[in-house]
Parts: structure tokens; C-alpha cells; sequence
């Protein structure tokens, strides 16, 4: 007799892939934000720190979870991660990045403080004008 769909032999509802289960994904998150608590509390390199993030989210498909998440934010939550996937929107911040790391190489820094804090709030408001935009 053939196994029925999306359960096990004895009828019992098969359990989830681990990166669609809230509680692993939860305590994942967690653990990230402790790790990197003690990492910033023990004067660890912050390069390494946000590399580990980003390799441990993009292994894990936590990233993909916390947009889901909040996604799931009635009206708003959709339009946020519209917005957070728009390209347009990461090839801004990997240009600035990009003219930072030269400005500082050069002896800028203080002007790239002054830039990047003008670029932040430019990604802002871009956000702000198309949430308000998709709402009204």
C-alpha cells in the first residue's frame, strides 16, 4: 500500500524541514544575538563578527525566516520587505560602502562619516516615500 503525502507510515503528520521550524529559527536568532553581544563585549574584530552573521544567515536561511516574519506585519510588513529586496536600494548602500573604503584609504574620515549619514538618510527616505507611496 502506498505511504500517503506529507505524512509518515502510521498516519502521523510529518514534521517540518528544520530551517521551517519557529523554534529552531528562534533559538538561532537568539544565539546569534548573544554571540554577537559577547563578541562586541570582548573587543572581537568587527569584520569577523559580521561575517559570521552573514555566513551563519545565509547557511541557515535565517534571514529569509526574519523577513518572513515580518511579512507577516498586517499591510505594513509586505511592503517593508518589498522594500528591503529592491535592489536599487543594495547597490546604493555597496556604492557607498565602495566610496568610503576609498575616501578612508585617502585620509577623509570625517567626510565619510558626513556622507554616509547623508546616504542613510537618503535609503530612509526612499523607504518612508514608497511605503507611504504603496499606502495612500
Amino acid at each position: 500500500m502506498a505511504e500517503p503525502t506529507g505524512g509518515t507510515a502510521d498516519g502521523a503528520p510529518a514534521s517540518p524541514p528544520w530551517w521551517r521550524n519557529w523554534k529552531v529559527m528562534l533559538s538561532l536568532w537568539l544565539a546569534i544575538a548573544a554571540l554577537v553581544a559577547l563578541g562586541l563585549h570582548y573587543n572581537v574584530d568587527r569584520s569577523v563578527i559580521a561575517g559570521s552573521v552573514v555566513v551563519v544567515g545565509l547557511v541557515s536561511n535565517a534571514f529569509a525566516w526574519l523577513l518572513g516574519i515580518i511579512a507577516l506585519v498586517p499591510v505594513i510588513g509586505p511592503i517593508i520587505v518589498k522594500v528591503l529586496s529592491i535592489g536599487f536600494i543594495w547597490l546604493i548602500n555597496a556604492v557607498g560602502y565602495l566610496v568610503s573604503y576609498i575616501a578612508i584609504r585617502r585620509g577623509y574620515s570625517k567626510d565619510v562619516l558626513t556622507y554616509r549619514g547623508l546616504t542613510v538618510a537618503v535609503i530612509i527616505g526612499i523607504v518612508i516615500g514608497f511605503v507611504l507611496g504603496k499606502l495612500v
